[in-house]
């Protein structure tokens, strides 16, 4: 299973406000009714740190849960680089959700299957809708780039501040 490098999905915890609209989209776009507990993507909250955190499948390059399957069920999605579940092999014996570190796969309580993020096609509705752009799907290299400018501009503010400090 050689991982294709398309796009991915970012999430972006300090912008999540915790209104859980990616939950109902997800849920909406693949079970056709609003129930988060049959979404893919999950909005933890720590109430304590004042965080909501979206939780879905990574895509991991060497992804765990496929290591883990006894059944190779897994399988990726040539066009969007997804780890997928093929339904016809999946025998439920749940490896999958217990090697994944990111709680990305789940049960669906009604249909008994596994469940996991499948970037909708290449098309996320859960990115689409999210009002505070918490989760974005873009090309990796674009995504690291705005990472290291936004480190940066994190330690050129820290350096600042040193400076002050020190008075000079």
């Amino acid at each position: 299973m050689k991982p294709a490098l398309q796009k991915v999905l970012f999430v972006s915890s300090e912008r999540c406000v915790g209104c859980r609209v990616c939950e109902l989209a997800c849920s909406a776009h693949h079970e056709r009714s609003f129930n988060p507990a049959k979404s893919r993507i999950h909005v933890v909250k720590w109430d304590g740190k004042g965080l909501d955190v979206p939780m879905v499948c990574q895509q991991c390059i060497k992804p765990p849960c496929v290591a883990a399957c006894p059944v190779e069920a897994f399988y990726r999605d040539e066009k969007t680089g997804a780890v997928l579940i093929n339904d016809d092999v999946c025998i439920g014996c749940r490896l999958c959700i217990e090697k994944c570190p990111f709680g990305g796969i789940s049960i669906d309580p009604d249909k008994e299957r596994m469940v996991k993020c499948n970037l909708c096609g290449g098309d996320p509705r859960c990115v689409k809708y999210c009002p505070t752009e918490a989760l974005q799907y873009a090309k990796a290299d674009r995504m690291i780039m705005l990472k290291k400018w936004k480190g940066a501009e994190k330690m050129a503010n820290l350096l600042e501040q040193v400076i002050i400090m020190e008075g000079g």
